[in-house]
C-alpha cells in the first residue's frame, strides 16, 4: 500500500490482500481529483483477470450485486458513520450505495458517468461521481479489488485487516479505514453549510 498526496490529487495503490498478504501482481491505482465544480474523478489502472466473465447488462450503467465480479471498490466513510460505496467493473458497469451504519443501505443504483476499457492484460476505468453523494465531512477512506472464483478468489485491500484477526474477508470492516484528506479535494464538504438531498433521512 502507498498514498502520495500531490496538489489536489491523491494517489493510492493497492498492494496487499484483505489479510495483508502480498498480493503478487502489478498493483492496482486509483487517483482522485477534482474535475470539475460538481464532480470528483476517479480514475483506475489495474490488471486484467478476465475472471469471474463480463457481468452482462449495460456498460455505463448501475448493476446489483457487481461485487460478485471482477472489481475495484473505493469507499468513503464520515464520522457518523455515513459512507459512499463505489464498485467499478472493467466491462463498464458500477454500482453506487449510499450507507448509514454499516450494511445499512440508505440508497443504491445510482447513476454516475463510468467508462473503462481493456488493453491486453490491464484495464482501465474513469468515474466522474457527483460531489452530492458523498456524506458531510468525510474523514476515511479504503480501497477493495475482487478477481478470479470459487477457491481461487482473491480479495485486496488498501488497508488489509491485522494478521490473524479474521477469518473471512469483509469489505465493511470499518475500523480498519484510515485517514483521507478529503478536504483537499472538496474542500466544500466540510463546511457547515454542506447539504446533501441524498442524505436526508
Amino acid at each position: 500500500m502507498s498514498i502520495e498526496e500531490q496538489g489536489s490529487k491523491l494517489f493510492y495503490t493497492i498492494t496487499r490482500t484483505w489479510n495483508n498478504q502480498d498480493t503478487g501482481h502489478v498493483p492496482i491505482q486509483l487517483t482522485l481529483q477534482r474535475a470539475d465544480e460538481r464532480h470528483v474523478q476517479l480514475t483506475i489502472s489495474a490488471p486484467f483477470f478476465n475472471d469471474p466473465p463480463n457481468p452482462g447488462g449495460t456498460p455505463g450503467k448501475p448493476f446489483p450485486q457487481l461485487w460478485d465480479y471482477e472489481v475495484v471498490e473505493a469507499f468513503f466513510l464520515a464520522d457518523d458513520g455515513k459512507y459512499l460505496e463505489l464498485e467499478f467493473c472493467p466491462h463498464g458497469q458500477h454500482l453506487v450505495l449510499l450507507l448509514n451504519g454499516k450494511r445499512k443501505i440508505l440508497k443504491d443504483q445510482l447513476p454516475l458517468k463510468f467508462s473503462s476499457s481493456i488493453h491486453g492484460n490491464v484495464w482501465s476505468g474513469e468515474a466522474y461521481i457527483p460531489v452530492e453523494y458523498f456524506p458531510p465531512k468525510v474523514s476515511k477512506f479504503n480501497a477493495y479489488a475482487i478477481h478470479g472464483s470459487e477457491t481461487s478468489r482473491q480479495y485486496e485491500a488498501l488497508y488489509p485487516i491485522t494478521t490473524g484477526q479474521h477469518q473471512e474477508p469483509d469489505f465493511h470492516r470499518l475500523e480498519y479505514f484510515q485517514k483521507i484528506e478529503f478536504q483537499s479535494i472538496v474542500d466544500e464538504n466540510w463546511s457547515i453549510i454542506y447539504t446533501s438531498s441524498y442524505w436526508e433521512i
